[in-house]
């Protein structure tokens, strides 16, 4: 598995905005397709935020998450952020999100970035508390149950 930014790898940019379609499209009205991947032109960008990383199996997206800012408006004082962490379905369970996720911190400690912080519908926090994530608060955020966590990138 190779980890790259989806700068490098455009070609990803209408699968990706399949699976978070398919996957969070139903928290905002108005989401499509079309709209998702003129989002995620945003995230073209190589040695500033926003970025994505992109895990790749030869030519195949698998994965992928976001260091962007300010995911959740209710926390305007929490600049930068883990988000979108998907990987599909066929391809769970070998350490993927986890491979992306250190990927994301490493880029954020290269960036200067000192804090990330990220939202899961895991509230015991699923992987994040092995990557050395810590939890900050449960709240109701769009209807919906979720632990709020951070990482002290810079020690």
């Amino acid at each position: 598995m190779n980890l790259v930014l989806l700068a490098d790898h455009q070609a990803s940019l209408s699968k990706i905005a399949r699976w978070y379609c398919e996957e969070w499209g139903h928290l905002r009205e108005g989401t499509s397709h079309e709209k998702m991947i003129k989002n995620l032109h945003s995230y073209l960008n190589k040695d500033k935020v926003p970025l994505m990383v992109l895990a790749m199996e030869g030519a195949e997206t698998v994965g992928v998450a976001q260091l962007k800012f300010r995911e959740m408006d209710i926390y305007p004082e929490k600049e930068h952020w883990l988000g979108g962490v998907f990987v599909s379905p066929e391809h769970r369970g070998n350490k993927t999100a986890s491979k992306i996720v250190v990927k994301i911190l490493a880029i954020a400690a290269s960036l200067n970035i000192e804090y990330l912080y990220l939202q899961t519908e895991k509230l015991n926090g699923g992987l994040y508390p092995q990557l050395g994530w810590k939890p900050l608060e449960q709240v109701n955020y769009d209807g919906v149950d979720v632990l709020v966590m951070e990482n002290k990138v810079l020690t």
